[in-house]
Formats: structure tokens, C-alpha cells, sequence
């Protein structure tokens, strides 16, 4: 049988029961199909005679309907052959609600949001995606614990106090899809548990803050120097946790300094507050020996919570929380509402690649190359840009860039996007205005070694190139010209 005798459904509804006519109900559904978009420019509709059987109605009805819908540009009707949507009428009503295409790539992608993803691990993660397949019980085809997989459970508690210095007992981890969703669930849990103000370094990262503030939590900033959070100032701020990252600070890269964690450990004690650690980027330290997890030292007021986003891919999705006792019957059922669990392949798959000591070795690997590209960016921007100060580059994927105030933020990232170039500065991430010097975030993960110098050179260009700066470059040059009057 030809195709075009094949029925075509089509998902209408009319009542009877409505005072407007059917005919009209047809049209009006249909051309709203059509301006919406759920029925495409092109596409087959039923004939007359199919679509009055669909809806139980006469053809002459049907027959009506789409002259009308004919008429007025809509459809389409040739003698013998299918019906159709017009495609003027596609193209006109749906231009408006047409997505905008696909971002141009950029040429150099500075943002410090990612790892090289090209180095995934894509052998190591297939071979552990069968074991974990061939291994799996029908039972972890279920919905399960929500806290997780117990083997990957049981294998992160070894590794996390293996490499972090993590006290975690099986039981009190909770896998997690990323570490966006695991602060959202312990935020949650934290005002079923009675709190409404949560501090955060200033600067850190707004997506972080927007967690909390969906939470229900008043957000209050503590301002963060060279080394870390100021723990004095975090006394006086009257708040029931604080969320930090004392191993690498997002994003200015200062280490907590040792005796402002013991002040941190007497502070939570003494408030019965407790502390979210984010271990961001604790796993790249390239000058200096790690420093282990604040969570070791009071895991019952400190959850700790760490992801393979940045050490793998984002695309993972895979986050896990060590939570206190007293927090983990909430946050447990936090994440049961939240999706019922992460997703239990994935899990077994994470489970046999950290048993088989492939993060260990893919960490090794990658230390080594981010440790080159670094010194690189570090290198051409002595070169190119000698006025700038680096720093926060002892560990971490990305440097932060300090320029004289005669720099404007605004005018180098409006330039930068011109060039295509995507670029991430301090500003974004202060809750309250900062007063520093300028400052761009140089993450150098998703930039080649072969073209790190390259990207510099088009960075600095931008950069000389931004309106304040060449007004300024203008300004100099008129006063050097101008004969004195001495």
C-alpha cells in the first residue's frame, strides 16, 4: 500500500458540548497547532475523511474546516494528494517563537568551568560501564537507596580518606547528581532544620548563591583576603552555616590559612553552626603539598561535599555529600523528593573505575599537563601583559589576572566577545561590589598548549584594544606631544 493512503493521527479535541461551532473548534485548534509549532511547516494532516472518523463527525464538517484553514493560508489542499500545512504559515507564525541558533564557538575559551574534556577517560570509563552492566543485580535496576550505590558508596569513603583525608563512613554519604544539586538538597535540610542565614565568601560563585536563596536561606557576604575567609568577620555576621572553599577559594585561589581553620572549627563549635566544604579543585595542586579536607578535622558539623566535574567531565553529572549524623535522615529524604536517586548504572560504572585506581591515574596525567599549560599562560602573560600581577595559580585551573585601574572590566569583556573570545572577570562573582583592581579569570583547561601563546596575544589585544584602556592610551600620548611651558 502506498504511503499516502496510510491514516494520519492527528491530536484534536472538540465537544459538542461547547456553544462554538465544531467547524470552528477544528480551526481554531488546528491554527494554534500551526502558530505553536506542534504541528510543523510541511506536515502531513489527516485527510477529511480520516479526521472525521478520528473525532466522530461528519466529513461536510472536516470538509469546511480546512477550507477555511485553505483560505486563509494555513493548509494546503490539492486534488489526490495529502493534505498539508503551508509552509508560508509555518515560517510566518512560528518565526517569532524560532529559537536562536547555536552560540558561534569561540576562538579562545578562557572561563574557568570545565576541565579538558577531551582527555575524558573514554577506554577506562567503557570498560568500567560493562563490569558495572555485567555485575549489576536486577535489584539496582530499581529505584534502591537514595543515598546510592553502596559499592560506590563504600569505594568513595576509602578514596576520600585515602586522598582528601575525608572521615566517611559509608552510611553518611549521599551520591549526588553534581555538586549544584547536593548544596541544594544540605540547603533545604538546613531549613527544615530551623536556619535562615547562610554566609558566603565574598567573592564566590552567584550560581552558588542563587542555590541558597531558592533554599529559603538570606544569603550574608564575608569578605575573603590572601588567606581565605575572614573568620572574624564570619563571627559577627549572625548566621546558622557558611559555605567555603578552603582548599582552593573560588575564585580568588587563596588557601585557608592554618590558624583561621582552627578559628573556623572553634567558631562552628561554639555557634552550633555548621559549614558546607566545596573541595573545589582540591585535586590540582601543582607547587605546594595538598592540604586536606576541613571535614576531617569535625565531621559532625561540616558536610563535605566534592564532584567528578572537574576531575572527569560536567557531563558525568556525579557529586557526593558526607554528611553529619544529625543532617542525614533530611538530606537522605531531600534527595529521595529531589529525583530518587542518581542514576544507579552510572554509579556502578564510577564505582569500578575508582576501584581500579583510573581517577588516581587519569589525575596524575592531567596534573602534569594543566602544570605546562599553566607555566605557558604564566610565561606569555610576563611577556605580553608585564603589568599585570597573577595569582591564585599554586593549585586550581585557572589564574586570576590583576590590571591597574586604568582598566575597565566591562570595556575588556565587550571587547573580548567582540573578538570571540569568552572571558570571565571578577565582577561576577562579588555580592557586594568589590574594591580591589580589576581582575580576569584565566582558565587555561580548555586551551591546547600549542595555542596558549596564541590566545594570550588575541587576549592582550583585546585588552589594549577595550575603550577605556585606548582612551587612556590617547590621553598619554596628547600630554607627551604637548610642548611644556616650563
Amino acid at each position: 500500500m502506498d504511503q499516502t493512503s496510510q491514516p494520519v493521527e492527528l491530536l484534536l479535541s472538540v465537544s459538542r458540548e461547547v456553544p462554538r461551532p465544531l467547524g470552528a473548534q477544528i480551526e481554531d485548534e488546528l491554527r494554534r497547532a500551526i502558530r505553536q509549532g506542534a504541528v510543523k511547516a510541511g506536515a502531513r494532516v489527516p485527510s477529511t475523511r480520516d479526521l472525521a472518523r478520528q473525532l466522530g463527525l461528519s466529513r461536510s464538517v472536516v470538509v469546511d474546516a480546512y477550507a477555511q484553514l485553505a483560505a486563509e493560508g494555513y493548509l494546503v489542499l490539492r486534488q489526490g494528494a495529502r493534505p498539508r500545512v503551508s509552509e508560508a504559515a509555518g515560517t510566518r507564525d512560528a518565526a517569532s517563537a524560532k529559537p536562536a541558533g547555536p552560540a558561534p564557538v569561540p576562538r579562545f575559551d578562557f572561563r574557568p568551568r570545565a576541565p579538558d574534556v577531551s582527555s575524558f577517560p573514554r577506554t577506562a570509563w567503557l570498560r568500567s560501564v560493562r563490569e558495572g552492566l555485567t555485575a549489576i543485580t536486577d535489584a539496582d535496576l530499581g529505584y534502591g537507596d537514595p543515598r546510592g550505590v553502596e559499592a560506590l558508596r563504600s569505594v568513595l569513603a576509602e578514596y576520600l580518606g585515602r586522598v582528601r583525608g575525608v572521615a566517611a563512613d559509608p552510611a553518611r554519604i549521599v551520591v549526588t547528581c553534581g555538586y549544584s544539586q547536593g548544596q541544594g538538597i544540605v540547603c533545604r535540610a538546613l531549613v527544615a532544620h530551623g536556619a535562615r542565614r547562610i554566609a558566603f565568601e565574598n567573592p564566590s560563585h552567584p550560581e552558588q548563591r542563587r542555590i541558597a536563596t531558592r533554599a529559603g536561606l538570606e544569603v550574608v557576604p564575608v569578605p575573603v583576603d590572601e588567606d581565605g575567609l575572614r573568620i572574624d568577620d564570619l563571627a559577627r555576621a549572625d548566621v546558622d552555616a557558611v559555605v567555603l572553599t578552603p582548599a582552593h577559594q573560588h575564585p580568588t585561589g587563596a588557601v585557608l590559612a592554618g590558624d583561621r581553620r582552627a578559628d573556623l572549627l572553634g567558631w562552628l563549635r561554639a555557634s552550633k553552626a555548621l559549614a558546607i566544604e566545596d573541595d573545589y579543585d582540591a585535586e590540582y595542586r601543582y607547587d605546594r603539598v595538598a592540604v586536606g579536607a576541613l571535614q576531617g578535622l569535625d565531621q559532625d558539623r561540616i558536610v563535605y561535599a566534592g564532584s567528578a566535574s572537574k576531575t572527569l567531565a560536567p557531563g558525568l553529572r556525579l557529586g557526593w555529600l558526607v554528611v553529619p549524623p544529625r543532617l542525614l535522615d533530611t538530606v537522605t529524604d531531600e534527595k529521595d523528593l529531589a529525583d530518587c536517586g542518581t542514576a544507579r548504572i552510572d554509579q556502578h560504572a564510577f564505582a569500578r573505575f575508582l576501584a581500579r585506581g583510573e581517577l588516581d591515574r587519569h589525575l596524575r596525567r592531567m596534573r602534569a599537563q594543566y602544570r605546562r599549560r599553566r607555566d605557558l599562560l604564566v610565561a606569555a602573560l610576563e611577556e605580553a601583559l608585564p603589568e599585570a600581577t597573577v595569582r591564585g595559580i599554586a593549585a586550581g585551573l585557572h589564574a586570576t589576572v590583576e590590571l591597574p585601574g586604568t582598566y575597565d572590566e566591562q570595556a575588556i569583556l565587550d571587547e573580548a566577545r567582540r573578538r570571540r573570545l569568552d572571558l570571565t572577570t571578577m565582577r561576577d562573582f562579588w555580592i557586594e561590589p568589590g574594591s580591589g583592581p580589576p581582575t580576569l579569570l584565566l582558565g587555561y583547561a580548555q586551551i591546547p598548549e600549542p595555542s596558549i601563546r596564541a590566545s594570550v596575544r588575541a587576549l592582550v589585544e583585546a585588552v589594549r584594544a577595550s575603550p577605556a584602556q585606548a582612551a587612556n592610551a590617547r590621553a598619554r600620548s596628547r600630554r607627551e606631544s604637548t610642548p611644556s611651558l616650563r
